[in-house]
C-alpha cells in the first residue's frame, strides 16, 4: 500500500479552486453579471471526459461540446461559484497567475489532463502552456519550482510552449501528485511514469 503525498490529487476533497489547473494550461475565463465560466479546448475526447468528470467532482456542471474547429471543448456552466477563481486568475481582461500560487495535486491533474504529454518514451513530461498568455509562462515555471518540480521552459517562440519536467525525482513527484492515468486514455505514453 502506497502512502498519499500531501500534494496528491486524492489528499484533499475536490474544490472549484482545482480548476486553476485548466487556467495554467490554455483554459479561458468569461465573466459577467457576477458569474464566470471556464472553458478549454483539448486535442482528444479522453481529455475532455477526464476534465468533465473532475469538474463534476468539484460540484459544478460540465458540458462537452465541439469548438468551431471541431476539437473537444469542455466548459463549466456560468455560475457565481466560479467568479472568485476567475478574479484570482485575471488582471483586468488578461489571464495572470495568482501571486505565490503553488499547484495542488488536483490542479496538476487538471493541467496534465488538459495539456500534458510525454517525451522520449516517458523520460520527460511536458505540461503545456497557453501560447496566447506568454506573461503566465515564467510565473507558472516558478509555481512548479515551489511544488518541487523544477521545469525547463520550452517552445516560447512557437505555438506549443510548455514546461518540461525531467529526472526521476521530479517525475516521481509529478506522478505521485496527479495519480494514475485515466482509464479511457487513448495512449498510455501520454501520462507520466517513473
Amino acid at each position: 500500500m502506497s502512502q498519499l503525498s500531501f500534494f496528491s490529487s486524492e489528499a484533499l476533497p475536490p474544490a472549484v479552486a482545482d480548476l486553476g489547473g485548466l487556467l495554467a494550461a490554455s483554459g479561458q475565463v468569461v465573466s459577467g453579471g457576477g458569474r464566470a465560466r471556464i472553458s478549454i479546448v483539448v486535442d482528444a475526447l479522453w481529455r475532455a471526459e477526464g476534465i468533465a468528470e473532475m469538474i463534476a467532482e468539484a460540484g459544478l456542471e460540465a458540458e462537452i461540446t465541439r469548438s468551431d474547429e471541431g476539437s473537444p471543448l469542455v466548459r463549466t456552466a456560468s455560475v457565481v461559484d466560479v467568479r472568485p477563481l476567475a478574479e484570482q486568475w485575471t488582471r483586468g481582461a488578461v489571464k495572470a497567475v495568482p501571486p505565490g500560487w503553488v499547484p495542488s495535486g488536483r490542479q496538476l491533474r487538471f493541467w496534465a489532463l488538459a495539456a500534458g504529454h510525454g517525451e522520449a518514451d516517458g523520460e520527460r513530461f511536458v505540461l503545456g502552456l497557453d501560447p496566447h498568455a506568454p506573461d503566465t509562462h515564467a510565473p507558472l515555471a516558478q509555481a512548479l519550482m515551489r511544488a518541487g518540480m523544477a521545469p525547463t521552459l520550452i517552445g516560447t517562440r512557437g505555438s506549443g510552449p510548455g514546461l518540461r519536467i525531467s529526472g526521476r525525482r521530479r517525475l516521481g513527484r509529478l506522478v505521485e501528485s496527479i495519480g494514475e492515468a485515466p482509464a479511457n486514455m487513448d495512449d498510455r505514453t501520454g501520462w507520466p511514469h517513473v
